[in-house]
């Protein structure tokens, strides 16, 4: 993965866009471990197949999101820069193909193909969204295990839609990330929240895998950006207030007194899943794989995709 994304592109190569989902379970996160080319992620896998397919060694990745390790994605967007030459002779149909022969089903292309040398996978992205989803039943289930963190103890639906209200807006969430190495604690985190919600999975043909008892809970929340581990604490303490063991109240005092240490502990990383990215209309030259379309939270799109709804239970 790159680490200078504003960098000017290079006149001797073309741009071009990728849109991936991927089962995080068997990948340290999405960013590879430089100096450590055994360790398993997904940009060092899809990198390697890139380069058998492309003939480019190591094709340098740019993600607009950097999931952690055992986090999934939906639709991620990547970017990445090949010889001019060589990107001539590609079909981009042909080379979702065969990237997708070798690494399906753990990781998936869904488009790819030239995009304008002004995108930028990270850069030019408006949103993020993410959905982390709760089985809430006496006992786990073995299927959505892989998917979901399993809470016994029963929770208030009410209690936590509340307290996902407390994160509309623009906040300072230092109390909900993990600090950067190098930076000073007193820097603010700052990011805008647009939306962050709690739902209940409903059985239908389009969500069949619901728990055999209990209630699959969805929380979906869209912001600009996203600090390191920061959906996996809010989750964590949500869970807490839904728990009864904190109130929805306490939200924002937690945020504003911007303490680590007054969060919960974060939700596992299973649950979690990168499932949409927002750019401008004008992003990447209007047209090319990934383009400018609706994403969720924009007209078009349910708030959690694919998954049926409702919002409280009897």
């Amino acid at each position: 993965m790159t680490d200078d994304p504003t960098a000017p592109a290079d006149p001797a190569t073309v741009r071009w866009r990728l849109r991936l989902a991927y089962d995080g379970s068997a990948f340290r996160g999405f960013a590879a471990q430089h100096g450590q080319p055994h360790v398993p992620t997904v940009a060092g896998t899809l990198s390697a197949a890139l380069a058998r397919v492309t003939r480019v060694p190591e094709p340098a990745l740019t993600c607009a999101g950097r999931t952690d390790a055992g986090v999934h994605a939906l639709d991620q967007v990547v970017h990445v820069d090949l010889p001019a030459d060589l990107a001539a002779g590609l079909d981009p149909v042909a080379v979702v193909r065969s990237v997708n022969r070798m690494l399906a089903p753990s990781v998936v292309v869904r488009e790819a193909g030239p995009v304008d040398a002004t995108f930028d996978a990270r850069r030019s992205a408006t949103a993020r969204r993410y959905r982390y989803l709760v089985v809430n039943a006496p006992t786990a289930d073995p299927l959505l295990a892989p998917l979901a963190w399993h809470v016994a103890d029963p929770l208030d639906l009410r209690a936590l839609s509340a307290a996902a209200d407390a994160l509309l807006g623009e906040h300072d969430f230092r109390a909900f990330c993990r600090r950067v190495p190098g930076t000073s604690a007193e820097d603010p985190i700052t990011r805008r929240v647009v939306e962050a919600r709690w739902t209940e999975v409903v059985a239908s043909p389009a969500a069949a895998l619901v728990p055999v008892e209990g209630h699959l809970l969805a929380f979906e929340i869209e912001a600009n950006a996203f600090c390191h581990q920061m959906v996996r604490s809010l989750v964590g303490t949500l869970v807490d207030v839904g728990r009864g063991r904190k109130r929805a109240s306490d939200i924002l005092w937690i945020l504003r007194s911007a303490d680590r240490g007054q969060a919960s502990e974060p939700a596992p990383p299973a649950g979690l899943t990168l499932v949409a990215v927002r750019y401008p209309s004008d992003a990447g030259g209007g047209g090319g794989p990934g383009a400018d379309r609706a994403r969720p939270g924009t007209a078009g799109w349910p708030p959690a995709p694919g998954l049926p709804t409702r919002a409280n239970w009897s």
